[in-house]
């Protein structure tokens, strides 16, 4: 039967290339995300600004990257994710310069909503995993999961060297440096874009889904429905899920380096730290993807869901190097495979025609959740003059998206009936 699997099997070694090259422009993405995270002191202090404007730009940028997704995987579906790309590449660098070379709040606001968010991350983070997703039908939960970890890469390769490069040559400079590098990568990476997926199998062969037992597409659209009454609803629910993962999520994402400074600790302390965070994030990422392909989506998000909610705690009480370097790969570990995650349930459990769009509204609440997070945090900082009160407002918000995970979890376990079981059952013997 395994035999038979791979002979009828869509992946092709050229789908790897294809994920290898989206993880590489994914990360070039998100680097210009870090750009604003690492240089939040920096900037603050030149411009005479509170916490809450970088933060808020940092907001906007995620904010326009999930309407960006919404309108660019649109865009992807007609004209082919290297074109997306290719817009991507270019707004990226357009964006960077914007930003290092603005001089006033409004075009800081412009350029990451518009440029980095809208047309730059909007335009590569969706369409290409809407793309890999193509490519693959047996391995297809960890195959977004290494396109998804390019944001992983990016926090933990770059906030050191741009701590590094804004110290020697200013955040201006290095904005507008990182502009040009991205045009460099994205360009000649899109053109492996170019080549069509091949086509998917039909929705009468058996498909992996994210449910506890390998179901055919049908009869997994069938299970939800009996234990969800409305499509509408298992969307509208998986939305609200995300946001409150992504409002805890984004707070020592985008907080921590100023954090560890306010707490006494270097800069370089604090890059090292997110630095960790996003390095255990990277490893989380492709490990949920595996666990995922075995145990089901919600269920992977469950985990994830709790680690999340205690180690993002951890932030609130410890205070020391070595607690917050522990915390910060402890959380790292947690949260890493979420968010790929929640695409692989949307991409097994609705009717295929309708996954584009459900795919893109998900990561949409994702990206508002992500820019609230982080200008809450910003906020709360301005008002209590300490992060520990923002990161127990983000277990807050985390336990509210656990509550509803769990919720899902056990309203879909009892709704297979036995017969569906046997069936399955036979279909993966």
């Amino acid at each position: 039967m395994a035999d038979k699997a791979a002979e009828t099997s869509i992946e092709r070694p050229y789908g790897w290339l294809v994920v290898i090259a989206s993880m590489a422009m994914v990360s070039m993405a998100f680097g210009a995300m870090y750009l604003i995270v690492v240089g939040m002191v920096p900037v603050s202090q030149e411009m005479g600004w509170p916490r809450s404007v970088p933060s808020l730009a940092n907001g906007l940028n995620w904010a326009g990257a999930g309407i960006g997704g919404v309108l660019m995987g649109w865009f992807a579906d007609r004209y082919g994710a290297g074109r997306s790309a290719i817009i991507g590449g270019f707004s990226l660098a357009a964006g960077c310069v914007l930003a290092g070379s603005m001089q006033g709040e409004w075009s800081l606001y412009a350029s990451h909503l518009l440029l980095l968010g809208i047309f730059g991350k909007g335009a590569l983070m969706v369409p290409l995993l809407s793309n890999a997703t193509r490519w693959f039908d047996r391995n297809r939960g960890f195959a977004l999961a290494v396109v998804g970890s390019g944001q992983s890469i990016a926090g933990m390769l770059l906030p050191p060297l741009f701590r590094y490069a804004m110290d020697e040559a200013g955040w201006r400079s290095v904005m507008i440096g990182y502009g040009i590098a991205c045009l460099a990568v994205i360009l000649p990476l899109s053109l492996l874009l170019r080549r069509p997926a091949p086509v998917s199998v039909s929705a009468s062969e058996p498909q992996p889904t994210s449910l506890p037992i390998t179901l055919p597409g049908d009869d997994a659209v069938a299970f939800v429905r009996r234990a969800v009454p409305s499509l509408h609803l298992l969307h509208a629910l998986l939305c609200l899920a995300i946001i409150g993962c992504c409002v805890a999520m984004a707070m020592p994402i985008v907080h921590l380096m100023s954090h560890a400074i306010d707490l006494g600790f270097s800069a370089a302390r604090g890059a090292e730290m997110l630095s960790l965070l996003l390095a255990g994030g990277f490893v989380s990422r492709l490990g949920f993807g595996l666990l995922a392909d075995r145990i089901g989506g919600l269920r992977t998000i469950l985990i994830g869901s709790i680690g999340q909610a205690a180690t993002l705690s951890l932030f609130v009480w410890v205070d020391g190097l070595t607690g917050l370097y522990l915390s910060a790969l402890a959380f790292g570990l947690a949260f890493g495979g979420l968010v790929t995650t929640y695409s692989l349930v949307a991409r097994e459990v609705f009717p295929l025609g309708e996954v584009g769009w459900r795919i893109g509204v998900i990561l949409l609440c994702g990206t508002l959740g992500m820019a609230g997070g982080g200008y809450l945090g910003g906020l709360v900082f301005d008002l209590a003059g300490s992060y520990r009160i923002a990161f127990l407002t983000g277990v807050g918000f985390n336990l509210v998206n656990l509550v509803i995970v769990l919720g899902l979890v056990f309203r879909m376990r009892p709704a297979m009936s036995g017969k569906a079981v046997s069936g399955a059952v036979e279909r993966t013997s």
